[in-house]
């Protein structure tokens, strides 16, 4: 299973802007757990803001 978020997540924008390596989707969305523990998802679902360069491990990417 992969994340939900996946399809919409604003990542995949940056990623196809090559403002960020497929390393994260391949780290954390793709996987059939570690997406768990992406800081994205878990803000997801408890309805929390954050920013749209922010990285599944927290950080903030400079863009």
């Amino acid at each position: 299973m992969t994340c939900k978020w996946l399809k919409i997540c604003p990542l995949r924008r940056l990623e196809k802007q090559g403002k960020i390596t497929d390393k994260w989707r391949k780290s954390y969305c793709e996987t059939d757990e570690n997406w768990k523990n992406c800081k994205r998802y878990k803000y997801d679902e408890k309805g929390k803001y954050h920013p749209d360069n922010m990285m599944p491990d927290g950080s903030i990417k400079k863009i």
